[in-house]
């Protein structure tokens, strides 16, 4: 079953007496386990696209299905449900309460889930810190860790609800390059456990350790094709033990 599917997705803003056509009929399909690097520069429709991706907007024309629920003509309150247990996002600016613990940031989204599906959300947030790496970090504030430390809190904060998909906004922005390549064998270890990845970067070495590139200009797809030999990041973190792993989510 296919995890995502856009057909003929628009999306129009107003500005003043013009339209701006932000995406111009976007037709795309994500299957489940795909790792995609989603480019394009300033201006291409890419922000737009995760936005509604991430039922953070919903679209002027056209259909989005998301493991088989059709969200493009949902209300706010059944968006922000779709949000909660259906989609982990990873931020360029990791976004962790400063004055709380790695633990305690993981377990955040549980607060606002209605579902009741995770038992035991503490028992869950430490699955997912032994799942990037930190459970030995558990109890740190961000302070007390690295750059890269911290955008691995926020990436075991988007997968405690075990979700269907995986958006990650420039999650290498804010790091230096041994430190992203660190953050990209997270991504790529995920996507081995088969988490579906949808990574928006406008950085092509980045894009590369993806598994498809979708290239977007002017609100269209320019280019959509496989990465014929994905690069591997060359970091001890490929090789972490399994415990830990919730290689459950998104199946639902």
């Amino acid at each position: 079953m296919d995890t995502l599917v856009l057909r003929d997705l628009s999306r129009t803003f107003a500005m003043g007496d013009t339209s701006v056509h932000a995406l111009r009929g976007v037709s795309l399909t994500i299957a489940r386990g795909e790792f995609v690097a989603i480019m394009g520069t300033s201006g291409s429709g890419k922000s737009t696209l995760m936005n509604l991706l991430g039922c953070l907007d919903q679209p002027t024309a056209g259909d989005y299905f998301l493991d088989g629920i059709q969200v493009s003509r949902l209300d706010r309150r059944q968006l922000a449900d779709i949000r909660n247990q259906k989609i982990g996002f990873v931020f360029q600016g990791f976004n962790l309460l400063p004055r709380t613990s790695a633990l305690e940031n993981v377990e955040l989204p549980l607060l606002y889930d209605r579902s009741g599906r995770i038992a035991d959300p503490q028992r869950q947030a430490m699955a997912v810190l032994e799942q990037v790496g930190l459970g030995d970090r558990a109890h740190h504030e961000p302070a007390r860790l690295s750059g890269g430390q911290q955008q691995r809190v926020a990436i075991a904060r988007a997968l405690i609800n075990q979700p269907a998909i995986l958006l990650a906004d420039e999650p290498t922005g804010n790091l230096d390059t041994h430190t992203s390549v660190e953050v990209m064998a997270v991504f790529q270890r995920l996507n081995t456990q088969g988490i579906t990845i949808l990574l928006v970067t406008h950085e092509p070495d980045i894009a590369c350790y993806a598994k498809r590139i979708v290239e977007l200009r002017d609100g269209l797809i320019i280019r959509d094709e496989p990465v014929a030999a994905p690069r591997l990041a060359d970091s001890d973190l490929l090789a972490w033990p399994e415990n830990g792993s919730v290689t459950g989510s998104g199946r639902s």
